[in-house]
């Protein structure tokens, strides 16, 4: 266990001989899960930081007509729900499922606490890790609150391109993105060929060019 939380990013900078002494005395548990099975349900109480030791799990929630959306996922050894264990109001904001056979490493706010008191590297990369995630969950609010595939897509573009490019390669699939953005994988496919056909990107696999940028701006409104 301690070999793959080395590799965490939060336990960067922590050297080998250190972990298993900053681990002496804490209280921690290790759950294993079978792929489909539900880890925490939403509105569930997070007292304990979630770290995935093997496999992946994946944070998906309900909207408001009953659809699945996919928040994100996260594979080993990567920490889930960091930002959610403090708090006056400390509950799993989405639905955690094992994505594959997986193993949690749970670890207690008073573990938390005292891993902090004896590392300032892991208190720093913990602030590190909730930031990255607010910052995620920010970008993620404002994609969704586009109505339109349009106005999501022009969005997810323009910010991958940034003012200065007009080509970029899509990190993630469509079935990714289809599941990134709330919607279906054909009715995404459908907006990529009808922005094509009109000029306004050209695509092929990953790759976008854009060759009409006000256009895709004007998706914004």
């Amino acid at each position: 266990m301690f070999d793959v939380l080395l590799q965490s990013p939060l336990f960067s900078g922590v050297k080998q001989g250190e972990i298993e002494s900053l681990f002496d005395g804490v209280i921690y548990q290790i759950r294993s899960y079978n792929k489909g099975q539900v880890i925490a349900l939403r509105e569930s109480k997070c007292d304990s930081l979630m770290i995935v030791v093997e496999g992946s799990v994946k944070g998906e929630m309900l909207d408001f007509s009953g659809k699945v959306v996919k928040i994100d996922d996260i594979s080993a050894p990567n920490a889930a729900a960091s930002a959610f264990v403090f708090g006056n109001k400390n509950l799993l904001p989405v639905d955690v499922i094992a994505t594959s056979d997986c193993k949690m490493l749970y670890l207690p706010k008073e573990s938390i606490l005292k891993l902090f008191q004896r590392s300032q590297v892991f208190l720093n990369n913990y602030l590190n890790d909730i930031c990255n995630k607010t910052q995620f969950l920010s970008q993620k609010l404002w994609i969704l609150s586009f109505k339109s595939i349009r106005g999501k897509l022009a969005h997810f573009i323009l910010q991958a391109a940034k003012p200065d490019k007009t080509q970029i390669t899509l990190p993630k699939s469509q079935k990714e993105l289809s599941e990134f953005f709330g919607v279906t994988r054909p009715s995404l496919a459908r907006v990529l060929n009808e922005l094509q056909d009109e000029k306004v990107i050209e695509y092929k696999n990953k790759d976008i060019t854009i060759l009409n940028r006000p256009a895709l701006m004007k998706m914004l409104d």
